[in-house]
């Protein structure tokens, strides 16, 4: 048996599955905002308080 049609095979399970993938990322919404993230590290907000920092003396 060639390896050629086990490979087209393969090759078509996998392109299925990240067409299956990026479906599912649509309708979920996972591209719905592609602006605010862009535009979010440029807001001044005060940094998170993070209790995993040593405290100052």
């Amino acid at each position: 048996m060639s390896v050629i049609p086990v490979l087209i095979v393969i090759g078509l399970v996998v392109a299925g599955g990240f067409l299956a993938a990026f479906l599912w990322a649509l309708n979920t919404g996972q591209f719905d905002d592609a602006t605010t993230p862009a535009w979010r590290i440029l807001n001044d907000e005060p940094p998170a308080n993070d209790d995993s920092k040593p405290a100052k003396h």
